[in-house]
């Protein structure tokens, strides 16, 4: 026998032995995987703390009524995104977002002087969601962006424990993101595609820690079992002791089957050893 044939032959019997443990002990492997993927579950759902996401599109495209620079502008903007992407994350921008957050105004009618006649009105403001105190490190750690290649249209992302605090940080940045751009590069492209709304759940997702658990407690039960069969000094097969030891089969002894209701004691044994003596 070559040696390529001999080692396709133990590899074919490690399989066998593989599978006959499998088959012995399917009830501990399956006790290990139901027990491991509840927990990785119980863990997920009830341990570990919640996050949230919600986004926002933002357009990037400057109106012009030349049609023949309709194009470049296009080309423009699209490579201005890659700018704003580290703009919309720089510390001017988070530190006006945070201010926001903490007192969510907005000016609807500004304040009207006394007249002759009239008198004076105060400015009205509308609130847009709850005050929120972060920073504008945090905000820094909760935003990101991501772009697509050849559009136009970027995603303003934010994360938090809570799906409200999600939607006004992202709209918080996005809103002084399109204000603040003016002013830093002198052109007024931005638009809000469409506002965050309530962010879904984020973290944990609970189906693939249960997944995680489910196939650790497959690899755990498998490692025990081998291990367990690996350090076994028990002698199976005769070829082991006629190949392996070198020594010389002489016999087998057959298993006996004693009946149900047989049964040895001390009494027994006396009118036996009674019985062989008369003999």
């Amino acid at each position: 026998m070559s040696a390529e044939q001999q080692n396709n032959e133990e590899v074919t019997i490690d399989l066998r032995r593989l599978f006959i443990l499998i088959k012995k002990h399917i009830i501990s492997i399956l006790i290990w995987m139901i027990g491991l993927g509840l927990i990785a579950y119980g863990v997920s759902e009830y341990v570990l703390v919640p996050k949230y996401t919600a986004s926002t599109q933002l357009l990037v495209n400057r109106k012009t009524a030349d049609a023949n620079q309709a194009y470049a502008n296009q080309q423009a903007d699209i490579n201005a995104i890659t700018t704003y992407k580290d703009i919309i994350t720089s510390n001017v921008i988070l530190k006006g977002a945070s201010k926001y957050l903490a007192n969510p105004v907005t000016l609807v009618k500004k304040a009207t002087p006394a007249k002759k006649a009239v008198k004076a009105k105060p400015a009205v403001y509308k609130r847009e969601s709850k005050s929120y105190s972060v920073s504008a490190s945090e905000l820094a750690s909760a935003v990101s962006v991501t772009t697509t290649d050849s559009s136009q249209v970027f995603t303003l992302s934010a994360t938090a424990e809570t799906p409200a605090k999600a939607q006004a940080i992202a709209n918080a940045v996005a809103k002084e993101f399109k204000e603040q751009i003016p002013k830093i590069m002198n052109v007024n492209n931005v638009t809000i595609v469409a506002e965050a709304s309530k962010g879904t759940k984020s973290f944990p997702k609970v189906s693939m820690f249960t997944a995680i658990g489910v196939l650790a407690g497959l690899v755990i039960s498998l490692l025990i079992i081998i291990i367990k069969d690996l350090s076994d000094t028990t002698v199976r097969e005769d070829s082991f002791m006629t190949n392996e030891l070198g020594l010389t089969n002489l016999g087998e002894i057959a298993h006996i089957t004693m009946p149900k209701d047989w049964t040895f004691t001390a009494k027994t044994a006396e009118k036996r050893g009674s019985s062989r003596r008369r003999v």
